[in-house]
C-alpha cells in the first residue's frame, strides 16, 4: 500500500506597488442581507403595483323643479276685500249704470268676451307652444316661436282687462265679488299667468325651465277651461 502525503507550500505574495498609509480614515459601508432584502421588496412594491385606473363612467345629473304655492297664498292674502273694490270701481259702475245698457249685454257681455280671448288667443297660442317642442319643420317652428308669445301675451292682456269688467258687471248688478269659486279661480289663473309670462325670460340661464314652462301653460289652461264652467255656472244661476 503507498501513502500519499500532501505537504502545503506557502507562497509569499509581495504587493507591487508599496502600500500608502491615508493620514484620513476610511469608512466602509457595509449593508447586511436583511436591510437589502427590505430595500429590494420596496422596490418591487412599487414597480409591480398596478397604478389606479380612472374612471370612465359618465355621471348624469338630474334637476328637479318644483313649485310652491305659498307664494300665490301670499298674494291672495293681499286682495283687498268688497269693500275696498267697491270704492275702486265706484266711477265706472256709476259710468256703466247711467248708459242704460241692456240688461243682457252687462249680463252676458263679459262671459262673450272672455270666451273668445281663452279659446281663440289661449287655445291657438297653447297649440304653437306644442309645435315649437314637437314639430320637425323648421319653418313651421320660426313662425310659431314668432307668434306664440304675441298671443299669449294679448291672452295675459285681456284677461287682466277682463277681470275689471266682471268686476263691473257683478257691481252693477248689486252681487258680490269674491264669494264664488270663478272669482277665486279667475285671482289664481292671472297670478299663474304671471308668472308663466316671466319664465321665458330665464330660459338661457336654465333650459329645464322649458319643461316647466309648458306643464304650467296646460295646467292654467286646464285652469281657465274650470273657470269658464263657473262663470256659466255664476251666470245662469242668476
Amino acid at each position: 500500500m503507498e501513502i500519499v502525503t500532501s505537504s502545503s507550500i506557502g507562497v509569499n505574495l509581495r504587493p507591487l506597488s508599496p502600500i500608502r498609509h491615508s493620514s484620513f480614515p476610511t469608512t466602509t459601508t457595509t449593508t447586511s442581507p436583511l436591510h437589502l432584502r427590505h430595500n429590494l421588496k420596496c422596490l418591487a412594491t412599487k414597480e409591480d403595483s398596478p397604478e389606479p385606473l380612472q374612471s370612465t363612467r359618465t355621471t348624469t345629473e338630474t334637476i328637479l323643479h318644483s313649485f310652491s304655492p305659498l307664494p300665490l297664498l301670499y298674494t291672495a292674502a293681499l286682495i283687498p276685500g268688497d269693500g275696498a273694490v267697491k270704492s275702486a270701481f265706484e266711477p265706472f259702475v256709476d259710468i256703466v249704470k247711467s248708459l242704460n245698457l241692456p240688461d243682457w249685454l252687462v249680463h252676458w257681455g263679459h262671459p262673450a268676451n272672455m270666451a273668445v280671448v281663452l279659446f281663440a288667443m289661449g287655445g291657438y297660442g297653447t297649440y304653437l307652444g306644442f309645435r315649437i317642442r314637437y314639430s320637425d319643420d323648421t319653418e313651421e317652428k320660426a313662425k310659431a316661436k314668432d307668434l306664440h308669445p304675441k298671443l299669449l301675451a294679448g291672452m295675459f292682456f285681456f284677461f287682466a282687462l277682463g277681470a275689471t269688467g266682471g268686476v263691473t258687471s257683478l257691481l252693477t248688478s248689486d252681487k258680490p265679488i269674491f264669494d264664488s269659486p270663478h272669482a277665486v279661480t279667475g285671482v289664481i289663473g292671472l297670478a299663474l299667468l304671471t308668472i308663466q309670462t316671466i319664465l321665458p325670460s330665464l330660459f338661457e340661464g336654465n333650459p329645464g325651465l322649458r319643461n316647466v314652462h309648458g306643464i304650467l301653460g296646460g295646467s292654467i289652461m286646464t285652469l281657465f277651461l274650470i273657470h269658464a264652467a263657473f262663470g256659466l255656472q255664476l251666470g245662469l244661476s242668476s
